[in-house]
């Protein structure tokens, strides 16, 4: 099994791209970060999971699997979520003694609950912060655009629809943080008078659409948004977020076809995040946002079936997915 190597980091052993985390004096012992899929589900709060191993351990040998988290005083916490079938050698409990404190073992060998502060796991090679032990698990793309439309509609509902508003959100694949935002709202053309209901749902009011540009300006102006964000570039890995088919599937195509408007190729795949979440978490999501936040015990963000709002809520969730391990992965199928 690979460590750090002593002469690149003086000898302490630091965090690096492989995910192992070297523990001196030698023979180390490695931290090998193992990112769970849908049985994060379980362990709602949980932030990543190493695997405790000897120098030389297989995986089969793994000798146990702990999460690092933080109380609610914001001292680091090494727990334990479950304990490989292979015994505890003396040599991995004096060690983890020594670092860790006595209190990480209890005297039959099962493991306990026990606090460690930053500085501790800083000053026994664990990097310099948190920070760098916990980051999140390298994800397929460099890029995630979080969409969400929202459209003209009434009780019943009038056909054509017409996307009404049009954001989008720019999220780092590496960090999940917002970068960049793209939001405008579409004069509606064949309703061009929104109605009660609509104005009710989405928050949004005749002014704000009147005199905005047409569904065709607005496609060109994210194109240039998103020639702007480097987001055209054949070597920079993006890809459109969204919660359910619709906005993708459903509503740009079809009112594309009705203008008679090509759709560029980048709207073509997606992710939706429903299915994201009930790979993750083991259940499908049937109200949307509210379950997902709920089932992430997230405070739901802005106003529901605002556009813009609903994209920070696509965020917040794809982030806490993220920083449980999940690897978001493209769901649509290809057109």
């Amino acid at each position: 099994m690979a460590t750090a190597s002593p002469a690149a980091d003086g000898g302490r052993g630091r965090p690096w791209e492989g995910g192992l985390v070297s523990w001196p004096p030698a023979p180390p012992l490695t931290l090998p970060w193992t990112w769970m899929g849908p049985s994060w589900g379980q362990h709602p709060g949980h932030w990543g999971f190493p695997a405790l191993t000897e120098p030389s351990a297989s995986p089969a040998t793994s000798l146990g699997v702990f999460e690092v988290r933080r109380d609610a005083s914001g001292c680091s916490m090494l727990a334990p979520l479950q304990t490989g079938a292979a015994r505890f050698s003396s040599y991995l409990l004096s060690r983890a003694r020594k670092v860790l404190g006595s209190q990480l073992f209890s005297p039959c060998g099962v493991p306990e609950f026990c606090s460690i502060s930053t500085r501790k796991l800083a000053a026994h090679g664990f990097g310099a912060s948190m920070a760098a032990m916990v980051s999140f698990p390298p994800q397929r793309y460099h890029y995630f655009l979080v969409l969400d439309f929202e459209a003209t509609c009434d009780k019943p509902q009038i056909h054509p629809q017409e996307i009404i508003e049009f954001p989008i959100l720019k999220l780092n694949g590496r960090t999940m943080e917002i970068e960049s935002t793209f939001h405008m709202y579409v004069q509606p053309v064949v309703h061009p008078q929104l109605t009660p209901f609509c104005t009710e749902l989405t928050g949004i009011i005749q002014a704000m659409v009147d005199g905005q540009p047409s569904l065709q300006q607005v496609l060109e102006r994210v194109d240039e948004w998103m020639a702007k964000e480097g987001l055209l570039d054949p070597n920079v890995k993006s890809i459109f977020v969204t919660c359910g088919d619709w906005d993708l599937k459903v509503m740009l195509p079809g009112q594309c076809q009705y203008l008679g408007l090509p759709v560029a190729d980048y709207f073509k795949q997606w992710i939706n995040l429903k299915k994201a979440y009930s790979f993750a978490m083991g259940c499908w999501p049937k109200n949307g946002l509210l379950d997902m936040n709920k089932g992430l015990s997230l405070q739901h963000i802005g106003r529901p079936h605002s556009g813009i709002d609903d994209c920070k809520n696509i965020a917040n969730i794809m982030k806490t997915l993220a920083y449980r391990g999940f690897i978001f992965k493209q769901t649509s199928k290809p057109f």
